[in-house]
């Protein structure tokens, strides 16, 4: 064994299928075959469901699997650690974040590659739910979202990074509200552009105005923040929006924004996948985000 017969059954469940595996392994597909059969063979045990097609991972499967990925992530891990040694830099790090927190993403890089030069950033977006799976599968190393999305028996560590503040915003042309914040019944009185339901800034925003005990006037709702930010610059709409989903300079974008009081004030913060061994990577960036929280580099968010 044994490397390679691990990373065989890694890309044997993510593509579901033989000949994928294969390509993306850059093997045969009987050659991908026969090191499945062969670290069966030397483990003594069933991992997948056979006919002429992949049926899926036996219950000792599954087990073996979670422990390939171990394996594999402590040796990626050995050869950071030994690239670290040589020239300090380098690196890969996927992070997930969902749409209201994308606006903080390029202060958050920066701050990263501050800390290890040559990074390599991914950076995907996605809903919390789309996020916590990603990180529990191993095909993410961070996510930026709600903390209280996070269960508290859940296997992961979190640390938060900002309070949210919810806004009004329009077009300078649009009718808004005067003075320097607004109520929620104030909001509710003008044609609203939101996310969608099944998104938790919605949901923030939703029990805004039920606790007011007014109902929105809402002409759009879309999971795409491009599409919010492309009605406020139209001033055909309004929108109530945290102020990390704001475009990212709003007076040049001919956009008002006024806070709305009161505010529900959800945190948002880095999450991680519990692991009893950290990347070299990873913990030198999650001992940079323990310090965020100290500072007041997201104040102004």
């Amino acid at each position: 064994m044994f490397l390679r017969q691990l990373t065989y059954l890694i890309a044997l469940d993510q593509f579901r299928h033989f000949s994928r595996a294969a390509e993306s392994c850059g093997v045969s597909q009987p050659a991908l075959s026969a090191g499945i059969r062969q670290l069966e063979n030397e483990l003594g045990v069933a991992i997948i469901h056979r006919n002429r097609r992949f049926h899926g991972l036996t219950d000792e499967g599954r087990r073996v699997l979670v422990w390939a990925k171990q394996t594999l992530a402590a040796l990626d891990g050995l050869r950071q650690e030994a690239a670290f040694a040589r020239d300090v830099c380098g690196g890969s790090l996927s992070i997930g974040v969902m749409s209201p927190a994308l606006q903080t993403v390029p202060l958050l890089l920066e701050i990263f590659r501050d800390a290890i030069p040559g990074l390599h950033l991914e950076v995907l977006s996605g809903t919390a739910a789309d996020i916590a799976h990603r990180l529990r599968e191993q095909h993410l190393h961070l996510g930026v979202m709600y903390l209280d999305q996070i269960p508290a028996d859940g296997p992961f560590d979190t640390l938060p990074l900002y309070t949210e503040q919810y806004v009004l915003a329009g077009s300078a042309s649009a009718r808004m509200p005067a003075g320097p914040s607004c109520g929620w019944a104030d909001a509710a009185d003008l044609p609203l552009c939101l996310f969608s339901r099944t998104m938790r800034s919605r949901q923030i925003v939703d029990a805004g105005f039920l606790e007011a005990g007014v109902r929105p006037s809402i002409i759009l709702e879309t999971d795409s923040i491009s599409v919010l930010h492309s009605e406020l610059r139209a001033g055909r709409l309004c929108s109530v929006l945290p102020v990390a989903a704001l475009p990212e300079t709003v007076g040049d974008a001919g956009l008002r924004t006024i806070p709305i009081m009161p505010c529900v004030a959800p945190q948002v913060g880095i999450v991680k996948l519990r692991q009893p061994v950290m990347s070299p990577v990873l913990s030198r960036i999650w001992d940079v985000c323990g310090r965020l929280q100290a500072g007041d580099v997201f104040a102004a968010v």
